[in-house]
């Protein structure tokens, strides 16, 4: 497997700009994934084809009953879904990059732009907020779908006995997968980090939108007074009526995004 370094760079950069959940969520796929994956998963899955044996001497039907039982070998899955959750967030990398630079630029390039407030905190809001937002939405998306796709493809137990009928077998052969209990553990361990993983990301969810929702719902004059306000710290002081309408449609039919909309601080 190829060096991670570069990736963890660019993830360790990624990190300065997140929430406290986006923190432990790069924790967990720096400690849990990568470096578990660089360490141990080799190792384990060394032998996969090698040691995939079957009572027959028919030539070919080794092959296809290994490319029927893992199509596609576990180690470059679990690689294709690091790469996968891993790309909304140098997305939005690029984003604060790039934000950072106009500001940069718009301040004559004596200093760097502020990231933090006064109280310490990470400023993530207008246009950044968005990418943020839908950094986390689609590392959600990306997560449930590779835990779907591991299960319709191997499931998340190997048994030792393995049993094909393809051709050019000449029948029902027995094929053996060596050290099933073992990369069986670690099949479940790789499932457990993922679940963890998108919880975390719903709790990131939650904690960016769905208080804001609530408090929002809860109070619709507030929602308003507060929505106008927010306009008119993002549009400069020029409110039109299409920002008024865009926002309450988003309001009802994207209620997660209000947060986008009513967070004024």
């Amino acid at each position: 497997m190829g060096d991670w370094s570069f990736l963890g760079r660019l993830l360790e950069n990624a990190q300065e700009h997140s929430t406290v959940i986006g923190k432990v969520w790069l924790t967990v796929l720096f400690i849990f994934r990568i470096l578990v994956l660089g360490a141990a998963a080799e190792e384990v899955w060394g032998d996969e084809q090698s040691d995939f044996t079957c009572n027959t001497q028919q030539p070919g039907c080794e092959n296809v009953c290994y490319d029927e039982a893992f199509p596609i070998s576990h180690i470059r899955f679990w690689v294709l879904q690091i790469i996968f959750v891993s790309t909304p967030t140098l997305i939005y990398l690029g984003h604060v990059l790039h934000i950072e630079k106009e500001l940069l630029y718009r301040n004559g390039g004596d200093e760097k732009p502020p990231i933090r407030d006064e109280h310490g905190k990470i400023r993530i809001r207008g246009a950044l907020l968005r990418t943020y937002v839908f950094n986390i939405i689609f590392k959600t998306l990306f997560e449930v779908g590779f835990i779907l796709g591991q299960y319709f493809l191997y499931g998340f137990q190997l048994r030792p006995l393995y049993k094909c009928a393809r051709w050019p077998c000449p029948n029902t052969v027995d094929c053996f997968i060596s050290r099933p209990t073992e990369k069986t553990i670690f099949i479940i361990f790789m499932l457990v980090v993922a679940c963890v993983s998108l919880l975390l990301n719903l709790l990131e969810i939650y904690h960016l939108g769905w208080k804001k929702v609530k408090q929002a719902s809860g109070n619709s004059n507030g929602w308003s007074e507060g929505h106008c306000d927010l306009l008119i710290l993002h549009e400069n002081g020029h409110i039109s009526p299409t920002c008024l309408i865009w926002g309450k449609g988003i309001f009802w039919c994207f209620p997660i995004f209000s947060f986008l909309l009513s967070r004024g601080d």
